[in-house]
């Protein structure tokens, strides 16, 4: 093999690992891809703390009207990763949905630790939803409520987690109730599955009239609603 040859063999060797070096020579391997995917990969966060942020956004314009750009937005979060941490917008709502609904039971579980009778445990689960349906709060609207506005057009998980919902305050009220002509602060004759069916009613109303006005009065307005309990 000649001189001449030899070099340009070897123009040709470095020429080749060249364009093999910038990719140009060669498809990408399988090994690229993930690399290339990794290097825009969300960074991993808190997920109850966006939750905690999201749930305002479920509020005030439910499942629909909440759109990626709000939740981003009041998440702080980019679009992938609310999709890595959520899959899509649904799931971001339903877990947003559980979170709710746990927390505002917890709460109210609290609340309801110190009155003794069934009576009293009634006036303060109807102090408690005239407060959550009053001022900014009341504006902000309830999760429940926006999931019952939607009712029709949930998927059926989530559906079934409204459903789930309302069963168990439902069962709480009637429980109370049962509780409460034990008692003797809730009369003997009352028909509890009807009286229960009202309260639910009337925790669900002042919630959807507090997304626009304040009750005139708590306290009489309590007063009131435990005389179907007589």
């Amino acid at each position: 093999m000649s001189l001449r040859w030899q070099v340009w063999q070897l123009c040709l060797d470095i020429g080749n690992d060249r364009f093999h070096y910038l990719g140009m020579n060669d498809a990408p391997t399988a090994d690229a891809e993930p690399l290339r995917r990794a290097k825009g990969r969300p960074r991993s966060f808190d997920k109850m703390a966006a939750l905690d942020r999201a749930i305002p956004v479920f509020r005030e314009r439910g499942l629909d009207g909440a759109s990626i750009d709000l939740l981003k937005s009041a998440t702080g979060l980019t679009a992938g990763s609310l999709y890595k941490g959520f899959r899509d917008k649904r799931h971001l709502f339903a877990a947003a949905f559980a979170r709710y609904v746990d927390t505002r039971q917890m709460r109210l579980t609290e609340r309801l630790s110190g009155p003794v009778t069934a009576r009293e445990r009634i006036a303060e689960t109807l102090r408690f939803y005239l407060e959550s349906a009053s001022g900014e709060e009341g504006r902000r609207g309830c999760l429940v409520l926006a999931g019952l506005i939607e009712a029709t057009t949930l998927d059926e998980t989530s559906r079934s987690a409204l459903e789930a919902a309302l069963d168990r305050n439902r069962a709480a009220l009637l429980a109370m109730l049962r509780d409460g002509q034990r008692d003797g602060s809730v009369g003997s004759d009352l028909a509890l599955e009807p009286a229960a069916d009202l309260l639910l009613s009337l925790l669900q109303g002042l919630r959807a009239v507090g997304k626009l006005r304040d009750p005139a009065e708590r306290e009489p307005l309590i007063d009131l609603a435990l005389k179907i309990l007589d």
